[in-house]
């Protein structure tokens, strides 16, 4: 389905809905260009999801693992990888484990990633953000 928002507290808002049939062991994924509401996005789930820290982009850490209620949550961000290889795929896995994971630029680790539960996709549209979200 596709949703325009016209702010990013109703980017929040999508996310939060989407937040809400998730469980441990769920993947979403969440694509599209710089700047258009992958961060925001997941930082809606993540509130929903209990999250009381602050939710920022892992463009330089790769990941971040914050603890909800009740859940794990995890963001990692692929944007400085071209393709995720084996080697480096050892060091993301734990982000996965016993965790709900977002993960922006989810297109190096096709190859390695998890099935996504659901995928997420934001783009720049006329008036304010395009977010199409398709169960897998």
């Amino acid at each position: 389905s596709e949703t325009t928002t016209r702010s990013p507290e109703e980017t929040e808002e999508v996310a939060a809905e989407l937040a809400r049939r998730l469980a441990t062991g769920d993947v979403v994924t969440v694509a599209g260009e710089l700047g258009s509401g992958k961060t925001t996005f997941v930082r809606g789930a993540c509130g929903a999801l209990g999250v009381r820290e602050r939710v920022t982009s892992p463009t330089y850490t790769i990941g971040h693992r914050y603890h909800g209620d009740g859940v794990e949550v995890s963001h990692l961000d692929l944007y400085r990888f071209q393709d995720v290889s084996p080697a480096e795929w050892g060091d993301l896995e734990p982000y996965f484990d016993g965790a709900i994971a977002f993960v922006e630029w989810p297109e190096a680790g096709e190859r390695v990633l998890p099935p996504p539960r659901f995928t997420v996709r934001l783009r720049h549209a006329y008036d304010g953000r395009a977010v199409e979200i398709e169960e897998c």
